[in-house]
């Protein structure tokens, strides 16, 4: 029954994600461009501000990448598709990625983060973006014939199974997917065994402060919507040590609960979860 109910998560979460790819307007994109003028009246008044990119209208998409700490530099860099807006902070902040090293990107998406780490790393490195939406895979691989990149490759699979060899990648970064998974151990256990000894992670992802409501835990909606998979922070680490990892540090930030609870609408979600970085290191 675990593995029915897994595969259902799944493929629910596949079905929402191919939707975005193939560019059709779904209720998480809606939720999230309107990230800061789409709050309740009572809060508007401290949400519409300057830095928010709002000042009483509409914030447009590049307002929204900015929030996640991504800057319009890394924006011009990537091919047109290969930003679909769907993180929760930038992985990349805290990787101080190296000429040379190789990336695993879980979830890659469109391939906004991948294209963004392929020039840190240079020719001489390599990034591998997974992702287990036939549809984000082929934009992906569009995108990446736009730039012409020779050091990026777009491979279709779970991140519970990663179609990747043993002690391949110095660094896996990953953007608000994590919590998409039901079986999350079984993705830190993968990471571990793709990472080289002393190599490390650097995740962007969300995570649960206080028990989520049934209604939130048993809704897909909201499990595609990055909340309702979300594990707390004691679990997430329990995890990552129980995978091998050393040197974990998670530093939620606060200051996203009143993004997310516009990603679920009438839940309060930003009252349960927040997003986080979470880094690790795989011992050498």
């Amino acid at each position: 029954m675990k593995a029915e109910s897994n595969d259902k998560i799944r493929q629910s979460v596949r079905n929402s994600y191919a939707e975005i790819a193939r560019g059709h307007n779904t209720s998480l994109e809606a939720l999230k461009s309107s990230f800061c003028c789409g709050q309740p009246e009572d809060t508007a008044s401290t949400q519409n501000t300057p830095s928010c990119g709002c000042n009483g209208e509409e914030p447009s998409f590049e307002d929204y990448t900015k929030s996640m700490g991504y800057s319009e530099n890394d924006m011009d860099s990537v091919p047109d598709g290969a930003n679909l807006g769907l993180g929760c902070g930038n992985p990349l902040a805290l990787a101080s990625l190296k000429s040379g090293e190789t990336i695993v990107d879980l979830g890659s998406g469109g391939g906004f983060d991948c294209f963004l780490a392929a020039k840190q790393v240079g020719d001489t490195g390599q990034v591998i973006g997974v992702d287990m939406t036939p549809d984000m895979i082929s934009k992906a691989r569009g995108n990446a014939l736009k730039t012409g990149a020779k050091n990026v490759e777009f491979r279709l699979g779970e991140i519970e199974n990663l179609p990747v060899a043993d002690a391949v990648a110095d660094i896996i970064i990953s953007n608000c997917v994590i919590n998409l998974s039901p079986d999350k151990l079984s993705v830190f256990n993968e990471a571990f065994r793709v990472l080289k000894p002393g190599g490390r992670l650097s995740f962007s992802d969300i995570v649960a402060t206080a028990d989520l409501p049934e209604d939130i835990k048993q809704n897909l909606a909201a499990v595609s919507a990055c909340v309702g998979g979300a594990a707390t922070i004691d679990q997430t680490e329990t995890m990552l040590k129980h995978s091998g990892f050393e040197d974990i540090r998670i530093t939620p930030k606060d200051e996203s609960r009143s993004l997310i609870d516009e990603w679920v609408p009438g839940k309060r979600a930003g009252e349960y979860v927040v997003s986080a970085y979470i880094e690790a290191v795989k011992p050498n």
